[in-house]
């Protein structure tokens, strides 16, 4: 595949994981703790906060779709940051009940689908790195 049609595709999957972040991040700010059917004025903050959070994370992913080999750097800390998080829910599966499906769904995208694009980023900045040296 050529490097042209390969930097397409990585973008156009990345967009698409993008709207994980972005849609939660939008449903979490607008409907608090309230898609979670539980209820409290602390833990509504607390969930509108992160959900801000997931939807910047989001926001800086979709940043790098014009020209996503030339943003190592922030693939590596936000796939850092996505990865943490997925850890953080991956301990919570451990020490109490598995979460609702669409969780489940996100531990995959945090610790697999993340990681995996991240790679691929990699991949794409070193190919470029090759072609324009050679």
């Amino acid at each position: 595949m050529s490097f042209f049609a390969e930097r397409w595709a990585f973008r156009g999957i990345v967009a698409i994981a993008g709207l994980v972040p972005v849609s939660a991040g939008l449903s979490g700010i607008v409907t608090g703790a309230g898609f979670l059917d539980v209820h409290g004025p602390a833990l509504d903050s607390h969930v509108r906060y992160l959900s801000g959070l997931l939807l910047g994370i989001g926001l800086a992913f979709w940043a790098t779709l014009g020209r996503p080999e030339r943003h190592s750097g922030r693939y590596r800390l936000l796939t850092a940051i996505v990865v943490l998080g997925g850890l953080a829910r991956l301990y919570g599966v451990f020490v109490g009940d598995a979460p609702p499906a669409p969780m489940l769904f996100g531990l995959v995208m945090e610790l697999i689908v993340t990681p995996a694009l991240c790679l691929w980023q990699a991949r794409l900045a070193h190919r470029l790195s090759v072609s324009s040296s050679a």
